[in-house]
């Protein structure tokens, strides 16, 4: 997949997969909807209800996305990137809703004498479990590339509706394969789409709550800043080096060790190189702060 270049900011980019699954999403749900309604499913029903929480989610983070491309402002000096850690947030919290949702209507219907789901629903459930997989794969591919932990939300968005319709369709065909007494598997199967829709809530939510509280990045990200600036000539040492993501970007505090003996102009030019030095090698690096340290001559 190629990476988004030239004018395009990454969240533009990412925006349009956003997009694209709204559109499947709605779609799908329509199709699952009739299908479970003239079916007789409750695992196909509690799908579709899944993929309608989706696309209420999709347009949180597509929102959270085009707020996130747009640059810094008088009120917003560093940016807008939080807006897309928040959209994951918001994309979890909807998960969790459509768990809930999804168990109730599965528990008011366990213990109902109700005929088995009729076959052709397990033709539906196969195209939306390809089609959901191959989107999966895309979208994650996309999220990866520009780091974006929204974009990757949305993602597991349809890793969880394939998954959900696999228990679907397994659900249904116990439930027809077993005839008599076999029915409750429908419901079970719905169920078990709830756990899988809870899980992927929970885990989705907890990277985008670290960005939102500052945690450091789970990548060598800091490493990679280390090796760059230690390589800047006059620079003796890294006394720290923290780092914080921004939506798509990184900021940078890095103090460095230089000769003490040196005047402040000379101390100035060795930070403002460390700087350039950092931000021209493609790290999504939007800002570094530079602080001089001052080792004394005998210790150079």
């Amino acid at each position: 997949m190629t990476p988004p270049h030239g004018s395009d900011h990454p969240a533009t980019w990412g925006s349009r997969f956003v997009f694209v699954g709204i559109l499947s999403n709605l779609s799908l749900a329509l199709i699952k909807s009739v299908a479970a309604v003239y079916g007789g499913s409750s695992a196909l029903l509690a799908d579709a209800l899944e993929s309608i929480f989706d696309i209420v989610s999709s347009l949180v983070v597509w929102g959270g996305l085009r707020l996130a491309a747009k640059p810094p402002d008088e009120n917003h000096p560093y940016g807008h990137g939080k807006a897309e850690p928040l959209a994951t947030v918001a994309a979890s919290i909807s998960l969790v809703v459509a768990a809930l949702v999804v168990t109730y209507h599965s528990l008011s219907q366990l213990f109902i004498p109700h005929p088995p789901p009729a076959a052709f629903t397990l033709g539906v459930l196969v195209f939306v479990i390809l089609f959901k997989e191959i989107l999966f794969r895309r979208v994650f591919s996309a999220g990866s590339l520009i780091d974006s932990t929204a974009l990757e939300a949305e993602a597991w968005h349809h890793r969880s509706d394939a998954m959900t319709s696999g228990a679907a369709f397994l659900g249904i065909s116990v439930a027809i394969l077993g005839g008599n007494g076999w029915e409750i598997a429908d419901e079970l199967a719905a169920l078990f789409a709830a756990g899988v829709i809870l899980y992927n809530a929970i885990r989705l939510v907890r990277p985008a709550l670290a960005e939102l509280t500052d945690a450091a990045p789970n990548t060598d990200v800091a490493g990679r800043i280390r090796q760059i600036a230690a390589a800047v000539p006059g620079v003796i040492d890294i006394e720290k080096c923290l780092v914080r993501k921004m939506g798509f970007d990184y900021y940078v505090d890095i103090h460095i060790e230089v000769d003490g003996s040196l005047s402040v102009f000379d101390g100035h030019e060795i930070a403002h190189r460390v700087k350039d030095a950092i931000r021209e090698k493609e790290l999504m690096v939007r800002e570094v702060l530079t602080h001089i340290e001052p080792k004394r001559t005998s210790e150079v």
